[in-house]
């Protein structure tokens, strides 16, 4: 319960929601969205190293876009059934913060198309 309690202190409130309750932000409201600095995306709950600026692309989607995780160890999937449709979610391994989707419909050399909400990352400049 502790750690709930810190993370409401520590997250906007859109954030906690995402996070925590697997809300998800706005399409193209996202402060990452149109965002192309070199870096690392972290979990913003927990700072683990997710994404990296070299996987990223303009998917259109609305959301920030990776075609590959930072390392095959950075991300839990689990089938989301919500909302009538079959996907699948990704949330951070190490505190299983709510991150987003995965699709199948994405850029060589991997065809995903990791749909992420802007709030539930952090970023660090290279």
């Amino acid at each position: 319960m502790s750690d709930n309690l810190n993370l409401k202190n520590k997250l906007s409130k859109l954030a906690f929601e995402v996070t925590q309750n697997s809300s998800t932000e706005r399409a193209f409201s996202g402060e990452f969205y149109n965002f192309f600095e070199k870096g690392v995306y972290t979990c913003v709950c927990c700072n683990e190293k997710l994404f990296s600026s070299k996987h990223k692309f303009v998917s259109k989607s609305g959301w920030p876009s990776f075609f590959q995780a930072i390392n095959k160890k950075a991300i839990k999937y689990s089938e989301d059934n919500s909302y009538g449709m079959t996907r699948i979610e990704v949330s951070c391994n190490k505190c299983n913060a709510h991150l987003g989707h995965v699709f199948e419909d994405g850029p060589l050399p991997t065809k995903k198309r990791y749909c992420i909400n802007s709030v539930s990352l952090s970023f660090m400049r290279k």
